[in-house]
């Protein structure tokens, strides 16, 4: 139930109704005609544009229409009253019942409630953290990993089918450099000492590769030129890294449905297929790249390369993807790899990528593009710094990493339910500091106390009701008399309520999950609010000793809010606090 689209659905009816009596002309489209809160509470529940979008095709004054679709909305039992405000917007007011009626559907359906047929089974590739396999998960990542994990979630709550993918990046020169680390490490635990060159990772986090790889292979490797070991090590501590990166990732409640190897593009034949493809369609040829813009490098000379056309998928410049030496460019794995994302089906891939992968915005989206022939959208999406605060001070680095905070250090301070919504209370794209103090205050200014303050009040009530003998499961609130819940402050809930589904297929046309956790603190908001009314009016407490149907209504509202935030919590990840 989306009572913003059941509402909507009437207006275009209306307005279809219109046309068919001549008041519209035939022909018009309907498809920008919103239905939405208004922008002050004060001017009614809903407003709507449509006189707005519709005049200039119309040919008619906007408040002409504004009028006429007035008189059509009127006439249905669930809008009170249609006022024309300005130039034509027009403002509706729902009739008490309606928002009644809408406590009653939250707890008939439970968990359901909410859940859209937006996605109509689309199958969605969603690409996060991704991170290089050469140590543990840094506060970086972390954002990544909760909001591409969040989207995923919101997004099959919203009705696609959702993978969770995480793309290892196994065929590149750093991982030559972590076997060498982890080699120094190796060396250590046979007793000597060792020095780490720069360049290469110091992190103590090497010590169990190292323990590990004398356990396995003894004394086998112990000054051996590196042409006998690399290989071996190589693979040894990728593999050790992506174990801790698992963990890693388990700890934030992570759990990926596809690990995809970089390395399995190599040798295989992916990427000359991925570039076969683009050849066919005339996008590969033998260039030269116009120099960088601005002061040119003093090393720079013109080369002939393979460059794949991205240009005309949106490009700013051709991207090369052979060098002129004939070996493969980054670029080159990352065309096969999403060549690959297209052929096993995906309708829309979303690529999560760190704020430092601005640049690569484009070509990606333009090879994806020319890929799919423009059938696959891929919707890239940056998260920017985070940074981390303890009493009033920058957050230290982890001396177990060697040179950064990492996912460890966040959760063990805050855990990571209080890691998860925390990152999720700011858009993806703005920078974050995160205060870890701030983090634990249990206060209105801390959003993830004041949601899970709200859903553990609620269930301290009903646990509180049961025990003196008040019924209080769903079915026996759903059918109490909702009719007692007509004051301000109870509508104010029920209304917040109403909007949960719109919420939903907002954020996730938007790709957008931090909506979820704004709204989830404006209801907690209103739920407290109604909370301390109740001190001082007794008819507003959940359990009204005076009555025993005002006791059930009033709990049906309070359990219908417990029911919103728990799918909501759900959908960033979050456990609901039973008790507080």
């Amino acid at each position: 139930m989306n009572l913003f689209t059941d509402i909507r659905t009437l207006v275009i009816d209306s307005l279809a109704a219109m046309t068919a009596e001549g008041t519209l002309p035939e022909g018009l489209d309907f498809a920008n005609v919103t239905v939405e809160p208004p922008r002050d509470a004060a001017h009614g529940d809903m407003a709507t544009n449509a006189a707005m979008v519709l005049a200039k095709p119309a040919r008619m004054k906007p408040r002409e229409i504004a009028d006429a679709l007035a008189a059509k909305l009127v006439a249905d039992a669930r809008i009170s009253s249609a006022e024309v405000a300005g130039p034509g917007f027009l403002n509706l007011r729902l009739e008490v019942s309606v928002w009644q009626t809408v406590l009653g559907h939250v707890l008939q359906t439970g968990d359901v409630f909410g859940r859209s047929d937006l996605g109509q089974g689309k199958k969605v590739n969603v690409e996060y953290v991704s991170a290089n396999p050469t140590g543990p998960l840094h506060v970086g990542h972390t954002r990544g990993a909760v909001f591409g994990d969040a989207l995923a979630s919101l997004l099959d709550f919203a009705g696609f089918e959702v993978t969770r993918e995480y793309y290892i990046n196994d065929g590149g020169a750093q991982v030559d450099v972590l076997a060498r680390s982890a080699y120094l490490r190796y060396l250590e635990a046979h007793g000597q000492s060792v020095e780490f060159p720069d360049g290469t990772y110091p992190g103590e986090y090497l010590k169990d590769v190292g323990a590990a790889l004398k356990a396995a292979y003894g004394d086998t490797f112990v000054d051996q030129p590196e042409e006998v070991w690399l290989e071996e090590v190589r693979n040894f501590a990728t593999e050790q890294m992506m174990e801790l990166i698992r963990e890693d990732l388990a700890l934030l409640g992570v759990k990926m449905d596809v690990f995809y190897s970089e390395k399995s593009l190599y040798g295989t034949g992916k990427i000359e297929a991925a570039l076969e493809s683009l050849d066919s369609k005339g996008l590969i040829y033998q260039g030269v790249l116009e120099p960088p813009k601005g002061k040119k490098p003093e090393d720079w000379e013109p080369r002939v390369q393979t460059l794949f056309k991205s240009t005309e998928h949106g490009d700013d410049v051709d991207r090369p993807v052979k060098k002129s030496d004939g070996g493969w460019t980054y670029f080159a794995p990352d065309i096969a790899y999403h060549y690959d994302k297209v052929s096993r089906g995906f309708d829309m891939l979303i690529d999560i990528f760190g704020a430092d992968h601005g640049g690569y915005v484009k070509r990606m989206k333009a090879a994806v593009s020319a890929l799919s022939d423009g059938a696959v959208p891929l919707d890239v999406k940056l998260c920017q710094l985070v940074k981390l605060f303890k009493d009033g001070q920058e957050f230290k680095m982890s001396k177990r990493a060697g040179t950064f905070v990492t996912l460890r250090d966040v959760v063990d301070a805050v855990g990571a339910d209080v890691t998860r919504f925390m990152l999720l209370t700011r858009k993806n794209d703005q920078g974050f500091d995160f205060d870890l103090d701030k983090a634990l205050e249990q206060s209105k200014d801390n959003p993830v106390f004041y949601v899970q303050y709200a859903n553990a009040r609620i269930n301290s009530t009903l646990r509180k009701a049961a025990a003196e003998g008040v019924p209080t499961d769903d079915a026996t609130l759903a059918a109490a008399d909702l009719t007692q819940l007509a004051h301000t402050a109870q509508l104010a809930v029920a209304r917040k309520i109403a909007e949960w589904p719109r919420q939903v297929e907002i954020a996730a046309r938007s790709n957008e999950p931090h909506r979820i956790a704004f709204y989830l603190f404006d209801l907690a908001s209103d739920l407290h609010a109604l909370y301390h009314l109740g001190k001082t009016e007794k008819s507003l407490r959940f359990v009204n000793e005076s009555s025993e149907s005002a006791t059930h209504a009033n709990l049906a509202l309070a359990r219908a809010v417990s029911i919103v935030i728990s799918a909501g919590l759900g959908i960033l990840g979050v456990t609901p606090a039973q008790e507080m």
